[in-house]
């Protein structure tokens, strides 16, 4: 195949973006009230997304993050990885594309993340799930809010019966959520604030879902009544006493960061771009 460089990967993102951005902005505008959001499909040559599949790192060379709140594969440390993986992650980076992306959703003065906080690239695989959960308010060092959270999915024939497919509850995690398929080649944009409650399903299937994710950052929340939380995890309906535990486990790690500003440790899952 061709090869592609991360400028042209861009705008090649930026092209597709432009020609949908209407609708796009319109489909955002639809949603906004409860957890704004917009899907963009065959975002890129199919080449390309497969391509970063094919180059997507084992679970034995990512870091294995298992708890009771969630059981996924991921890493921030690009350079370990595939060029065309790191290529396709800071594509999103651009400007350009930051810009045209604050305008769907009309929010200003966005800005990419460089380090990775909590982005980078996610493997799931049968068992693995991801509990109903707030992102993180803030970057690392509480100076900015967390607004937006880019996915791009890169699994051939990812089917909704696979499971680890996105959730998102409009309606707070004691309602049902809105699934959102994992499908190949798709990007969802979506808000996060302190009612962006949302999950992943259990994947069923002996394959691998494979995402690629940035988030962008601002001076002013999403919402003036946002406060700044620590990720917070919650049960599904279903599962009243995890539900109990996540919520006294989450207001825990929220009273040790009332006192300790930046936690108690460095988090890992930032790109150390010096690191060998």
């Amino acid at each position: 195949m061709k090869e592609y460089s991360r400028e042209e990967i861009s705008r090649l993102i930026l092209d597709k973006i432009a020609s949908e951005k209407e609708a796009l902005n319109a489909n955002f505008d639809k949603s906004k009230n409860n957890i704004g959001y917009f899907i963009i499909d065959d975002l890129l040559p199919i080449e390309i997304a497969a391509k970063c599949f094919e180059n997507f790192p084992k679970k034995a060379d990512m870091r294995h993050l298992k708890s009771l709140r969630e059981d996924k594969f991921v890493s921030a440390q690009m350079d370990k990885h595939a060029t065309i993986l790191e290529d396709v992650l800071y594509a999103f980076q651009d400007k350009t594309i930051v810009k045209v992306i604050g305008e769907i959703c009309e929010i200003k003065s966005l800005s990419a993340d460089e380090s990775l906080y909590a982005g980078g690239i996610s493997l799931m695989t049968k068992g693995n799930f991801l509990h109903p959960h707030l992102d993180n308010s803030h970057d690392s060092e509480r100076n900015q809010w967390r607004i937006l959270n880019l996915l791009y999915y890169v699994t051939p024939n990812w089917e909704t019966e696979n499971g680890g497919n996105l959730e998102i509850w409009p309606n707070g995690p004691k309602k049902d959520p809105t699934e959102i398929q994992s499908k190949f080649n798709r990007l969802v944009v979506m808000e996060t604030h302190g009612q962006s409650w949302h999950s992943v399903n259990m994947v069923n299937v002996e394959k691998s879902r494979c995402c690629i994710s940035n988030y962008y950052f601002s001076d002013k929340p999403v919402r003036d009544e946002d406060q700044f939380h620590v990720t917070t995890f919650r049960g599904r309906p279903s599962n009243s006493i995890l539900d109990l535990i996540l919520k006294a486990d989450s207001e825990a790690r929220m009273l040790i960061r009332k006192i300790f500003k930046k936690g108690v440790r460095k988090n890992p899952h930032i790109y150390e771009k010096d690191k060998k």
